[in-house]
Parts: C-alpha cells; sequence; structure tokens
C-alpha cells in the first residue's frame, strides 16, 4: 500500500528538481516550467494529505492552485514575448544591463 510518505518523498523530488531548475537556468521559459514543478509538487502535498486526513479540503485548494499556476503562465508568456522583443532573446539576466 502506498502511503502519505511515498506521496511526501515524490514531492520533494518534484519541488527538488524546480529549485534547481531555477537556480541553474537563465532561459524564461525553463523557469516558467520550474515555477510550475514547485506548483505541483505542492498540490502532491495537498492531495495527498486530503487523503490521509479523509477529507476534501486539500483537493479543492489544489485545484485553487492549479488556477492560480494557469493564470501565472498567462502572465509569464506576456513577459516572456516582451522580453523576446525588447532584448531579441528570452535570457532573463540581459535585462539586468538596464540598471543604473
Amino acid at each position: 500500500m502506498v502511503g502519505v510518505t511515498h506521496y511526501l518523498v515524490l514531492s520533494a523530488a518534484v519541488f527538488a528538481i524546480g529549485v534547481f531548475g531555477i537556480l541553474t537556468r537563465r532561459n524564461a521559459l525553463l523557469f516558467l516550467m520550474s515555477v510550475e514543478l514547485m506548483l505541483n509538487a505542492a498540490n502532491i502535498n495537498l492531495v495527498a494529505f486530503s487523503l490521509h486526513y479523509g477529507n476534501l479540503s486539500g483537493q479543492v485548494f489544489a485545484l485553487f492552485v492549479m488556477a492560480l499556476a494557469a493564470a501565472e503562465v498567462a502572465i509569464g508568456l506576456g513577459i516572456i514575448l516582451v522580453l523576446d522583443r525588447n532584448f531579441g532573446g528570452i535570457d532573463v539576466t540581459v535585462p539586468t544591463t538596464m540598471r543604473r
């Protein structure tokens, strides 16, 4: 039988992959994908504890997190398009050169 511990280990692994992606990548698309991995790891935790305690509040909250992730992708893609148009690429380190 699969217990909560298995889900927590899976969630920790997915979250660690997301953090690694954020810290090492310069591409804005990969940055957004890493944030999505981190949100999905949180959803795994919410659903696992919802299953463990026998109520649906964690699953409902996971649906709200998915809606938040969809809105984040819509805004993020708009930002990526502006980056590409203004700087000729989607490297997230290039806009830091605009500082004084």
